[in-house]
């Protein structure tokens, strides 16, 4: 009767053996998978795209305007050039896409149009002027045009 006892304990022993070692395969083929260096590679070279696309939906859910005019005004930051081509023109101070840094003149209005090219005009005629009325050696003097500051060597 003492070997029948061994045998019957035996047995639940071996099962359960088996078991844990089916497990620590799987759990082996897992880790195998998880830490392999393409899953690496593509989870690290993921997360430029997965930041911006949450700050992007941060930034529209947060915005005072609704979602497309949040995104125009947020492509407006980038310049006059970049506004355009998303259709924003001649934007008034507190509409979505006015930045002071698109307002040249300071008169309220980011991304003018016409007064863009006559304000160019205007520069370059008041560089001539003043390369006519400086003299020639010595001139140190302090210009500016729009928000560019020149030093005449």
């Amino acid at each position: 009767m003492g070997r029948m006892t061994e045998l019957s304990e035996l047995r639940p022993k071996r099962k359960t053996l088996k078991r844990q070692l089916r497990r620590e395969k799987r759990a082996a083929a897992t880790r195998a998978k998880a830490l392999s260096p393409a899953r690496i590679v593509a989870l690290i070279a993921s997360l430029p795209l997965v930041m911006c696309s949450t700050a992007l939906g941060v930034y529209i859910r947060t915005s005072p305007y609704p979602a497309e005019q949040a995104l125009q005004h947020l492509v407006a930051m980038a310049g006059c050039e970049a506004a355009a081509k998303v259709g924003v023109f001649e934007v008034r101070e507190g509409m979505a896409g006015y930045h002071a840094s698109n307002d040249h003149d300071g008169n309220g209005v980011a991304c003018e149009v016409q007064s863009n090219t006559a304000s160019l005009v205007g520069a370059e005629e008041t560089v001539q002027a003043a390369r006519v009325s400086a003299p020639a050696a010595g001139n140190t003097e302090r210009r500016s045009i729009g928000n560019a500051k020149f030093i005449r060597p």
